[in-house]
C-alpha cells in the first residue's frame, strides 16, 4: 500500500493551474520533528515536500491553502521524471494528495 500522512506547514502559496479536464494544484510543505541529540540537547529537524491535487481535491486546496496554514494530508508517493531545457533529466518525488484538511 502507497499511503502518506503529513501534517505541517504550507510552505508557499498554491500555483494552481487549469487545464481542459481540470485544475492541477502544487504547493510545498515542512513538516517538524524533535529528538535529543548524543549530547542531550533538543534538536529540531526540518523536511520539506512537493505536493500535487488534481481535480476536485485541487478545488478544495484552492479554497483552504495559503502561506503558513498547517494542514493535515493524505496521498500517495509519486516519483516522475522529465526532461529540461537543457536536456537533461530532472527527478521529482512529490506527494499526490487525496484528502486534505486545515488544523486550527
Amino acid at each position: 500500500m502507497n499511503k502518506v500522512t503529513l501534517t505541517g506547514n504550507v510552505g508557499k502559496d498554491l500555483n494552481v493551474r487549469t487545464f481542459e479536464n481540470g485544475k492541477l494544484a502544487s504547493f510545498t510543505m515542512v513538516t517538524k520533528e524533535t529528538y535529543k541529540n548524543r549530547k542531550n540537547e533538543e534538536v529540531e529537524s526540518k523536511t520539506w515536500h512537493n505536493l500535487v491535487a488534481f481535480g476536485k481535491v485541487a478545488e478544495v486546496c484552492e479554497r483552504l491553502i495559503t502561506k503558513g496554514k498547517k494542514v493535515s494530508v493524505e496521498g500517495k508517493l509519486n516519483y516522475r521524471s522529465y526532461k529540461n531545457k537543457e536536456d537533461k533529466t530532472v527527478y521529482v518525488t512529490e506527494i499526490q494528495v487525496y484528502k486534505v484538511q486545515e488544523i486550527e
